[in-house]
């Protein structure tokens, strides 16, 4: 017999506010076993099968849908040697967007090698080794969306790095291939995505599909995390910066933990680990202090778990509109843009000479005024490269508010004030992005 949403309720602790659907979505989550027990962070929202800002703890199923297509996503934070009023931002940002590539492909041909290519080439798993290729053209590019490569100054003027990516494409087709499997497809099979509210996808952790999908998990998290290492020694490198002490985690999951006396599997998706002293490296907006933090003791309550940035309270359209791609005169002083339907003129039919190109144009208009989002970062000294719409501050809770709502399980240590951020353009391509 199924547990009642009301014995469900009671296994959930939630952070902060959570809206009905959320809610929901968690319920579907702890209804998989009888006894199992989850935590709404105070930055969760709705997300596929399972919340994002959400962790639950099974006896004995694990969830690639709990995990998520984005399979170890992460933040990692390095403290430099070196003062940030003493550097150049704007010169360090243009290098950066010039060496390190954001969305598909790769905009420079600097070699790339790693440990983790070779774990990939002879993987256990063995559909994984087919990625290899995928895996070594993407490694240490940072992705689009709300992935980002940032400069940042402490309470002591001292300059950290600090960056939030996943697996890129090895992980989501790792993903989407175990949820292929869980419908008994294959795993080559092009991923078909369910409903929001779908159930939560498990498999039996000691079945045959559960322990191949820990062993695929586990190396697109290696890959993670090597493509974070990569990209922050690159930073350095751009810097001329030494490594003093790192922060590094995984926020995107599956760890096998001891909580109330017991063994639990424990599912984050978008959830950062923090058990008593463990650090972590949680990110804001481009425009707010992000912050380096610790687990305590009372955290017991959370799972020892907390929030991974401050939390959307806006849809990606509702902040940016809809853009789509058109046809459009080549000639800026013209600005024609073809209606949808129809077959493509040969010429212009405005200026009738200027050949026409696809570009991406606003077809619906968003909640949110980039260009003034821009220039309230220039008035605070932040050097911005990319960005869209959709990322501004305001498509996002305030981080200090949802950390209150976390109270005594955690403690900031550092606050970082952003001065240099990067992240793909609103004209980026990428669907590996979050």
């Amino acid at each position: 017999m199924m547990p009642s949403p009301k014995r469900e309720l009671e296994r959930l602790t939630v952070f902060g506010e959570a809206d009905e659907q959320t809610i929901r979505q968690m319920l579907n989550c702890l209804a998989v076993e009888e006894d199992a027990v989850g935590v709404l962070c105070a930055d969760n929202h709705l997300g596929y099968s399972q919340p994002i800002g959400a962790a639950v703890a099974y006896r004995e199923h694990i969830s690639p849908s709990g995990v998520g297509f984005d399979i170890g996503c992460g933040n990692k934070a390095v403290l430099t040697d070196l003062k940030a009023s003493e550097i150049d931002v704007a010169r360090v940002m243009d290098e950066i967007v010039e060496r390190i590539s954001f969305g598909i492909g790769r905009k420079n041909h600097e070699p790339v090698d790693h440990p983790v290519l070779d774990e990939i080439r002879g993987a256990a798993f063995a559909p994984q080794r087919k990625l290899y290729d995928l895996a070594a053209e993407q490694l240490g590019t940072v992705g689009g969306g709300n992935h980002y490569v940032d400069l940042f100054a402490d309470e002591q003027d001292r300059l950290w790095v600090g960056v939030h990516f996943g697996s890129r494409g090895f992980g989501y087709k790792t993903a989407a291939g175990f949820l292929s499997l869980a419908r008994g497809g294959r795993f080559e099979d092009p991923v078909v995505e369910g409903e929001m509210m779908s159930p939560p996808v498990v498999f039996r952790a000691g079945s045959a599909l559960g322990e191949a999908y820990l062993e695929a998990m586990t190396l697109a998290g290696k890959y993670a995390q090597a493509g974070r290492d990569v990209v922050c020694a690159k930073v350095l490198e751009i810097l001329g910066a030494r490594e003093v002490a790192s922060v590094h985690n995984h926020h995107n999951f599956a760890w096998r933990e001891e909580h109330f006396g017991e063994t639990w599997w424990v599912i984050r998706k978008g959830c950062t680990p923090a058990f008593p002293g463990q650090q972590s490296f949680v990110g804001s907006t481009m425009g707010e202090e992000s912050v380096i933090l610790e687990g305590t003791e009372q955290g017991a309550k959370a799972l020892f778990s907390t929030v991974h940035g401050a939390g959307r309270v806006m849809s990606r359209m509702e902040a940016a509109g809809k853009r789509k791609l058109r046809w459009t005169c080549s000639d800026p002083a013209c600005g024609w843009v073809k209606p949808a339907g129809g077959g493509r003129p040969e010429k212009c039919p405005r200026c009738r000479k200027a050949r026409l190109v696809k570009r991406w144009v606003q077809v619906k208009p968003g909640k949110i005024d980039f260009e003034r989002v821009r220039e309230e970062l220039k008035r605070k000294g932040i050097e911005l490269r990319g960005g869209a719409a959709d990322e501004a501050p305001a498509a996002y809770k305030r981080l200090d508010d949802v950390l209150a709502e976390h109270g005594d399980t955690i403690r900031v240590l550092h606050r970082l004030r952003p001065i240099g951020v990067a992240m793909a353009g609103p004209d980026v391509y990428d669907p590996y992005k979050d």
